[in-house]
């Protein structure tokens, strides 16, 4: 008789949903040295921590395609708010905004300022960014951009118009320099002030250096509402003159006059995925957040305050509320609460719905980790698709939701070895109750944890079990695999 196999752990009796759409099966998972080391009946495997799993899903970890953890994963490295949901991966760099490279002394415009300030300095250089995950590693595995507001606010004396040609060089140097670090790509965020002004070439430019290293670009579009078909046209251009992917980050059509357009606009993306290689995201809300603003169209609806720094006592409150207490308008209430982040009520059920169940989309939670009353999809995401859009609503099969937030991600954004559950990859793993998981967190009550999450594994290191925390920060730095390409 053979000896038996002793690994680091064994998941016992679970029921595998592999990252693939595959149908779900019964198998063992042992993990070793951080990688999966086999899967199916290990009856002959030994380890000293076994995780009994009968009656549960073994999954991969889920990948959060659209997040602002850039700061978070240095300043709150235990991300409760993501594990306690199964993420076990974050890609960040998101809307035209990192945390690298700034200089020193800058003011900050928004929506960068949103990102709060490192305890130890601004980074200089996207590499000091990168060392400094790697000196102290975050709870989950960080991929992330360099953002194309991050690189105007930081090589421009004034935003308010496009780039001149200094200006450009200046930034693709900057790019070049955060890609060679381990950046997997650009991304824009032209609906802010600060990229408002850039041009189409501005961006094309300044993203050369994305064809050599077929890196990404992901944008948050110019438009959401009334010009989405332009935006999305200006998108798939900009891949086409790069030769690279593209990433539309949480895609929606927003405002009441727009409800119903993602009848027009995923048939669109359909036919142009015929041609070029895009991607899409989305958050599984109809309501959006990002920074206080005063422009009607994003004042349409019931706007919530999330963050105030000059009017902490306002978060959670309404704005319209706020604005009659105050005796003023509602745009004038929202710039006295600037600067700060807001929850904007804003997009139909039907197109969330539509856009959630179109065959490509990814889920990201877009989440802005600050303040006490942040958007519920900081903390419930992953669980709110699993659980409500699912198996309640009926949306789509478990194993699709389940690739949807892994195998898909890791496919689009080249992260090789994660997003699919098997041998030899990561140990990157959730466990979770497919009859009871749900996301706990409401715009009442925005952080609470997901219920139904029995354990996360990041690397082989058992992060959250039982609605805990372990303490172990065993998060890596993720970069893009792909074949470079000589310029």
């Amino acid at each position: 008789m053979n000896a038996a196999t002793t690994v680091d752990l064994i998941i016992r009796g679970g029921t595998v949903i592999d990252g693939t759409k595959a149908p779900r099966f019964e198998a063992d998972v042992a993990i070793q040295g951080g990688r999966i080391a086999a899967v199916g009946d290990l009856a002959g495997y030994q380890s000293r921590e076994i995780i009994d799993a009968k009656g549960r899903i073994v999954a991969p970890g889920f990948i959060d395609s659209h997040t602002h953890d850039d700061q978070a994963v240095l300043s709150q490295s235990d991300m409760s708010f993501k594990v306690s949901q199964g993420v076990t991966t974050v890609i960040a760099g998101n809307c035209g905004i990192s945390v690298a490279p700034l200089r020193p002394d800058m003011d900050l415009p928004a929506p960068l300022n949103l990102l709060e300030a490192p305890a130890g300095g601004r980074f200089t250089t996207f590499k000091a960014f990168l060392d400094a995950l790697r000196a102290t590693p975050s709870s989950v595995n960080v991929a992330a951009m360099v953002g194309h507001t991050t690189l105007r606010a930081v090589t421009m004396a004034a935003l308010g118009r496009p780039a001149n040609e200094q200006e450009i060089l200046a930034m693709r140097a900057l790019v070049e320099e955060a890609l060679q670090a381990g950046a997997i790509g650009l991304s824009t965020g032209t609906f802010y002030p600060p990229a408002v002004a850039a041009t189409t070439e501005e961006i094309i430019e300044v993203g050369r250096p994305l064809t050599a290293r077929k890196a990404l670009y992901v944008t948050h579009m110019r438009d959401e509402a009334d010009r989405v078909m332009e935006s999305l046209e200006e998108t798939f251009r900009i891949g086409r003159e790069l030769g690279v992917a593209v990433v539309v980050s949480h895609h929606k059509v927003q405002n009441k006059r727009n409800f119903g357009r993602s009848q027009v606009t995923l048939p669109f993306i359909r036919n142009a995925m015929q041609h070029q290689c895009i991607g899409l995201d989305c958050y599984p809300y109809n309501a959006g957040s990002t920074m206080i603003r005063t422009d009607r169209g994003m004042l349409e609806g019931k706007v919530l305050i999330a963050s105030s720094v000059p009017h902490p006592e306002c978060a959670g409150r309404d704005l319209d509320d706020i604005a009659r207490e105050w005796g003023v308008a509602k745009d004038e209430a929202a710039r006295r609460l600037q600067p700060g982040s807001a929850i904007y009520f804003l997009m139909d059920e039907h197109d969330v719905q539509r856009i959630l169940a179109f065959d490509e989309t990814m889920i990201g939670s877009d989440g802005i980790p600050v303040g006490e009353k942040p958007h519920p999809r900081l903390w419930g995401t992953f669980p709110r698709v699993l659980g409500h859009y699912s198996r309640d609503v009926g949306l789509f099969p478990l194993e699709t939701a389940v690739w949807k937030m892994t195998g898909l991600t890791a496919r689009n954004f080249g992260l090789e070895g994660r997003g699919t559950l098997k041998a030899g990859h990561h140990a990157d793993l959730v466990i979770f109750d497919a009859a009871h998981i749900r996301d706990a967190a409401d715009y009442e009550n925005p952080t609470v944890p997901a219920e139904g999450i029995a354990a996360v594994i990041v690397n082989g290191a058992v992060t959250w079990r039982d609605g805990r925390h372990s303490g172990a920060r065993n998060g890596q730095v993720v970069t893009r695999t792909v074949e470079e390409t000589t310029a």
